[in-house]
């Protein structure tokens, strides 16, 4: 079996700075007065969210609720993918209605993800704006999606595939893009 190349993009020191420019952002294009709250899409979306908030508060002061938010039944893919897909809880400790919210996920590809936690969010209330955060943007949409808060562009191929692999789930902090497919769906 022929073994896979691969590149590492970022860091753990990359993906802090990254991480920590993007609260900045957040924090200076707040829309009005509604209260702040993140996001996170399942998986690697979570830990990203929680990482976001403490880096708001350390810059403000002030820490925003974080919300957990399963996608699974809202996909476009979910017959292709499994037979008996695995539901997790969405977790969303706060009032959706009036309040604005960023949306969080590691890796912007087809905007089918998103397109999803938008349908999903949108079954929880009706939030005053949704704006879009990502570690890595990679480009290839086939749907009309853009993010508002980028770690990091990364060119790729349809072929190659963006690992994002974080502390809290994988032991390390790091991007690394590898060659050729391996099976999962595309996102």
């Amino acid at each position: 079996m022929a073994r896979r190349k691969s590149a590492r993009l970022m860091d753990d020191a990359a993906f802090a700075t990254a991480l920590r420019r993007i609260a900045h952002e957040i924090l200076e294009n707040k829309i009005g007065t509604q209260e702040l709250a993140i996001v996170g899409i399942r998986t690697r979306g979570v830990p990203i969210a929680e990482r976001l908030a403490g880096a708001i508060e350390e810059i403000s002061g002030t820490r925003p609720q974080v919300g957990i938010l399963d996608i699974n039944l809202y996909r476009d893919d979910l017959s292709l993918i499994a037979d008996h897909p695995v539901l997790r809880k969405t977790e969303i400790p706060f009032d959706v209605d009036a309040t604005g919210l960023v949306l969080v996920d590691d890796v912007l590809f087809t905007g089918r993800t998103i397109r999803a936690a938008l349908d999903a969010l949108m079954d929880l209330g009706r939030p005053a704006w949704v704006q879009l955060a990502v570690l890595v943007d990679r480009g290839h949409r086939e749907v009309p999606i853009k993010a508002d808060y980028v770690g990091k562009n990364i060119p790729t191929s349809r072929e190659q595939r963006v690992d994002v692999r974080i502390q809290e789930t994988d032991g390390r902090d790091e991007v690394v893009v590898v060659d050729g497919t391996s099976g999962e769906p595309e996102r």
